[in-house]
């Protein structure tokens, strides 16, 4: 661990150009692996201290590709985890890892594999820190999210569409399956935007930095498989009233919506976090255990 700003700063001079570790290793962005560097040293730092103060902490970085974010999390003073599927980075990142003694760890595989909490000691509560590959950026939050309180938080640098999808309210075109399951485990903030041209190689979309952090206490009672499987329904036919969208649950929709106080002519798109929580509550009152399994078999 570093001993101080300044030692860490140092160490960080003493590093070649991302552009020349990039040409040297011909690091190309791969497109099937979703791959966006960002090369602006004072943007990733800003990424890295949207988060708080790192010193000392760990944080767990997806997909660090030539370590462009992972320079400014090391710089920070955070001890880092970078899970990388490229092989071709390994090299580059083993050098940084030398050029923070005792400050990075590596893991080569897929990020959807892994389980990050197993290099952090017991009890350890990491940052994820993380641009995200566009691929595989709805899955991986979707398994964080399971032990959302196992992290401190998330800061995460998604497509600006996914961002926006995340943190959206009730009856904003943006409101989805996503905003519901994320909020109802964690709060959501949305911090800046990224244009593409700030990427190497500039993707068509605007990107977005959004903060995750875990609730202490979850934002209304509800069983997860319950509650995943009738936010799916009703968003799977999201302009249709809920008392036609809910019948692929196989149950009477209407005393299932009476019983959460739910008019059955609303959207999935006008409910809250709470309102489908209760939803999930009042399928589980409704259905019979001998039911319920297979209610719930599927994601």
């Amino acid at each position: 661990m570093p001993e101080s700003r300044q030692a860490v700063d140092t160490s960080a001079r003493n590093l070649p150009p991302l552009r020349e570790i990039i040409a040297r290793y011909g690091l190309s962005a791969n497109k099937s692996l979703g791959q966006n560097f960002l090369f602006d040293l004072n943007l990733t730092c800003r990424i890295a201290r949207s988060a708080g103060n790192l010193m000392g902490k760990t944080v767990i970085e997806v997909g660090p590709g030539p370590g462009g974010l992972t320079r400014a999390l090391l710089q920070e003073g955070a001890h880092v985890i970078a899970i990388e599927r490229d092989e071709r980075c390994r090299t580059a990142l083993e050098e940084l890892a030398e050029a923070y003694p005792g400050q990075m760890i590596t893991v080569f595989g897929d990020a959807l594999e892994q389980d990050p909490l197993q290099f952090c000691l017991s009890g350890e509560t990491p940052e994820i820190i993380a641009n995200l590959p566009f691929n595989i950026a709805t899955p991986l939050i979707f398994q964080w999210l399971e032990d959302a309180k196992r992290y401190a938080g998330m800061t995460l640098t998604l497509q600006k569409e996914m961002a926006e999808r995340i943190t959206a309210t009730p009856r904003s075109k943006n409101y989805s399956r996503l905003s519901v399951m994320t909020q109802w485990r964690c709060e959501t903030r949305a911090l800046f935007k990224i244009p593409p041209r700030a990427f190497i190689p500039p993707p068509k979309v605007t990107s977005m930095v959004i903060r995750l952090i875990p609730r202490g206490q979850l934002l209304a009672e509800a069983d997860p498989e319950t509650l995943a499987m009738v936010v799916k329904a009703a968003f799977g036919q999201r302009r249709k009233m809920l008392r036609s969208s809910l019948k692929v649950l196989n149950v009477d929709t209407l005393p299932l919506l009476e019983t959460a106080d739910i008019l059955p002519t609303a959207r999935a798109e006008e409910l809250t976090v709470e309102q489908f929580c209760a939803l999930a509550r009042a399928l589980d009152e409704q259905v019979e255990p001998t039911t319920s399994t297979d209610l719930r078999a599927g994601p």
